[in-house]
């Protein structure tokens, strides 16, 4: 009691819930367990698709399938994750090359990442939307913001170094890209995808005509 006001004791059920909401730190071997799975994960999905056996996954990750439940309980939880990590490292590659490459070599090798990392979902998206319904569209729409935003920042760089065309922009090179993977997976023919990926960067290159039209007749 201070100055005549009691304090009111604290509530215990209430310090006790605080507790239970605050997430707790993985232990080191919970946190390399979980990073196993990640990494087999994304490996047996890039082989098999995203309806291979979760079982292989724990084997491959040396974990027991009950360790997979724990971290992952559904399906969909591993797939949103091994999404989401992949986003990561191809987010983080394209940041890296920044400054470390001459700027026409960094947009360059990255949109070529970006095509192999395309190649590895192998149907990882439809399988999200099967699973998380509407809200997977929350899940790709921010994290295909992210790969926009370094494409762009890469792109920017390119032209800022007078190397790319002024009217190129990143949502022209991603749809562009984009779309050749699908048709590349549909014709089921891998290699296409860099021959056009190769005639996609000649074409943005400074000094290509800005309005190429189809002549008339």
């Amino acid at each position: 009691m201070e100055n005549g006001t009691a304090t009111a004791p604290a509530d215990p059920q209430s310090e006790s819930a605080q507790e239970v909401a605050r997430p707790r730190p993985l232990r080191a071997d919970a946190a390399r367990n979980r990073a196993k799975l990640v990494a087999a994960a994304t490996e047996v999905f890039g082989e098999q698709g995203a309806e291979a056996s979760l079982e292989e996954i724990a084997r491959r990750a040396g974990v027991g399938v009950g360790t997979l439940y724990r971290n992952f309980p559904t399906r969909a939880c591993l797939i949103e994750q091994v999404y989401r990590e992949s986003v990561e490292d191809i987010v983080s590659r394209g940041a890296a090359m920044r400054g470390s490459r001459e700027p026409f070599e960094a947009l360059a090798t990255w949109l070529d990442q970006f095509v192999a990392y395309v190649a590895r979902k192998k149907g990882m998206a439809a399988a999200m939307r099967d699973a998380m319904g509407p809200e997977s569209e929350d899940v790709f729409r921010e994290q295909s913001g992210r790969m926009m935003g370094v494409a762009g920042e890469l792109l920017g760089d390119a032209q800022r170094a007078g190397v790319v065309r002024p009217d190129v922009d990143a949502f022209d090179i991603m749809r562009s890209v984009s779309g050749m993977c699908l048709a590349a997976a549909a014709a089921h023919d891998p290699d296409s995808t860099k021959r056009v990926l190769r005639l996609v960067l000649d074409g943005m290159r400074y000094g290509a005509p800005a309005d190429v039209r189809p002549a008339a007749g």
